[in-house]
């Protein structure tokens, strides 16, 4: 028995002369008579037409977000990086913020309030004292305000030797308060000693009530500010 023969397609050869002069003759009005090769040169041409249009109006904007996504994860996987590190840390992390509120509540503590101020200047006085100086001026000045804190400038000027001014700045240095000297000027007196002049500023930490007024002095005078404008 033989097998069934399968017929064979006769395809039109390609002649590329006869096809150009196939496209010369082609009348648009009557496509139905055009010629086999030029009608499926012009149906291939049609279809990639229309995959570049696709691609230009459809594909496009999806490529786009794709890529705005794999941005995207790529942010995330960094984001997701850096929460898993400092979740392995975070012991070490509450650590560290235990020191410094310590060391925080250390400095605090060497910020007298408006109670102690008293008894500092009285101890800033008795330094010199105890060293022999004589006092020529010791004249507290205005409090300068800051967000939790308060300045005050001691104007002050004392005469004795070297060694005894010497002695008292190391004194001021090792009080239980923060006093700095600043603007300090020695000179020699009439009578063969030192004068020594300087502003010692202290600081003293302001209360939750003088923060509160604080801020709302601060915020009626940013409101009258942008009034004025």
């Amino acid at each position: 028995m033989k097998a069934p023969t399968v017929p064979k397609l006769n395809m039109p050869a390609l002649d590329f002369g006869t096809l150009i002069s196939d496209f010369k003759t082609l009348d648009p009005k009557d496509p139905g008579l055009w010629p086999v090769l030029p009608r499926i040169v012009i149906l291939i041409g049609i279809l990639l037409f229309v995959l570049l249009l696709g691609g230009w109006f459809g594909w496009r904007v999806q490529l786009e977000e794709l890529d705005g996504k794999r941005q995207q994860e790529t942010s995330l996987r960094d984001e997701w990086k850096t929460k898993k590190a400092q979740a392995v840390n975070l012991e070490e992390y509450q650590k560290q913020l235990a020191e410094i509120n310590r060391s925080f509540g250390a400095l605090l503590k060497q910020l007298p309030d408006a109670s102690e101020m008293e008894s500092l200047l009285v101890d800033i006085n008795q330094a010199g004292l105890g060293r022999g100086l004589q006092f020529e001026l010791f004249k507290p000045g205005a409090e300068s305000l800051h967000d939790f804190y308060a300045e005050l400038p001691i104007t002050i000027k004392v005469r004795g030797s070297y060694h005894d001014l010497g002695a008292f700045t190391g004194d001021i240095a090792k009080l239980p308060r923060i006093v700095t000297l600043n603007d300090i000027d020695v000179s020699t007196g009439n009578d063969g000693g030192l004068a020594m002049s300087a502003v010692a500023k202290t600081f003293r930490y302001l209360d939750e009530e003088e923060i509160a007024r604080q801020r709302r002095e601060k915020l009626a005078a940013s409101k009258a500010k942008g009034g004025k404008k």
